[in-house]
């Protein structure tokens, strides 16, 4: 292939990209879902990586008075005049997300049935609202946190136990609002749009247990401190489930999904001249296997023209995750590409893309990478040895080594990761 050729096959594949994160902007997908000003105070809460860019989306469009507090990650922050904006940690929470959480719920205190809560819901808010169950410290759940990111947990399941151990997800926040009304606006990051995974579900109704939450911390071998196993195995955890009468006044709406973004990457690539195949907005399970599979799916379309002939792009969405087992950094979109160019192995007519669509990748501030035919040439002539780099799920480290990371910095959206194969 020439060089013409490869920088017209990496172009179209980050402008795919850049469409699926401009299509959940906040300012693009926020104003149209606001609803009506109400006779008492509007109050704004809310968490997630993109927390700030909705705030300021609905203060630009809100005809009114309003007043709030939301908490984003570092370096995700953006002015507003009437919203508070708090910077906190992500994935492992820290003291700011726990001071934050503790304002929140006082900010919402004594509201009257007049009063309008809108809470601004993104990816990331797990982290950042990270208040404890009675009888567990912000250490507990920092170990709990980092357990659940080694362990290969979907984010279902880290979710559910995130949920009952905390005195503010799982519902517990829209109940502390009640009597108000509740107007919750959420930005998908999880397979499914399932709201109470969306955040872990601080205003939104719980119909796991804490028998779930318990079984999925055995399942994956999670150590307990004493405190948080009794939570759990006494019920005295359990969150607020949805016929919950706190809850009557509550209405959710999903102002942006991974399904959004991956029909407007299809534009894209429809006007480039390539067919788009979406293979699903929810894909989950090991990110070297799917990036296995994803390869024979491209092989079989350059092979035999099934279930589509070339040219044509393959592209799916959804939360892959990583069991670390290496010393490597992690990160579960370039996991995925390295997977998938060993099992392509060079093979001429393939080029790839994949990134979180908030532009970390993982821990890193690094948004995913490029695969291309001559990806597992260039690495080994640096002597670099693909096979080893994921063994120590170094995947990071191997793209970086050859100058094919994705670096968007904070894109202030967060739709999951977006899946790219384009088949030549």
């Amino acid at each position: 292939m020439t060089c013409a050729a490869h920088t017209a096959a990496r172009e179209i594949l980050q402008n795919m990209f850049a469409a699926a994160v401009a299509s959940a902007q906040p300012g693009r997908c926020v104003p149209p879902h606001l609803p009506a000003p109400p006779q008492g105070r509007t109050i704004v809460i809310g968490a997630g990586k993109a927390s700030a860019a909705m705030a300021q989306a609905l203060e630009r469009h809100w005809p009114g008075e309003l007043s709030g507090l939301v908490v984003t990650r570092y370096g995700h922050a953006i002015p507003c005049e009437r919203i508070e904006i708090v910077e906190a940690a992500h994935p492992v929470p820290d003291g700011a997300g726990l001071a934050a959480a503790l304002r929140m719920l006082e900010l919402v205190h004594g509201l009257d049935a007049d009063d309008l809560v809108i809470c601004l819901i993104s990816g990331g808010g797990s982290a950042l609202l990270p208040l404890p169950a009675h009888g567990l410290s912000l250490d507990d759940k920092q170990a709990i946190s980092r357990a659940l990111l080694r362990s290969g947990a979907t984010i279902a399941e880290m979710n559910c136990v995130r949920r009952h151990l905390s005195a503010i997800k799982g519902g517990r926040l829209a109940a502390a609002c009640h009597p108000a009304r509740v107007v919750n606006l959420l930005i998908s990051d999880v397979p499914g749009d399932d709201p109470a995974n969306i955040a872990s579900g601080p205003t939104v109704g719980d119909a796991t247990t804490c028998a779930d939450a318990l079984g999925i911390t055995r399942r994956y071998h999670i150590e307990l401190p004493g405190a948080a196993r009794e939570l759990l195995e006494s019920g005295a955890g359990e969150t607020v489930k949805p016929d919950d009468v706190r809850l009557e006044r509550v209405s959710t709406t999903l102002v942006a999904t991974p399904q959004l973004a991956l029909q407007a990457a299809a534009s894209i690539a429809l006007g480039a001249g390539y067919t788009p195949v979406l293979l699903g907005d929810s894909i989950e399970g090991e990110a070297r296997d799917v990036g296995k599979v994803m390869a024979g799916i491209a092989r079989q379309v350059r092979r035999h023209g099934q279930p589509i002939a070339p040219p044509c792009v393959l592209l799916s969405g959804g939360e892959t995750t990583v069991t670390v087992r290496g010393n490597g950094r992690g990160g579960r979109n370039v996991e995925f590409l390295l997977a998938l160019a060993l099992a392509l192995d060079g093979d001429p007519g393939v080029h790839a893309l994949a990134g979180d669509t908030d532009g970390v990748d993982g821990q890193e501030e690094i948004a995913g990478a490029f695969v291309s035919p001559d990806t597992l040439a260039r690495a080994r002539s640096l002597g670099i040895t693909p096979r080893d780099r994921l063994d120590d799920n170094d995947a990071h480290g191997f793209f970086e080594a050859l100058g094919d990371a994705l670096v968007t910095g904070p894109t202030l959206t967060n739709v999951n990761d977006f899946r790219a194969i384009l088949v030549l």
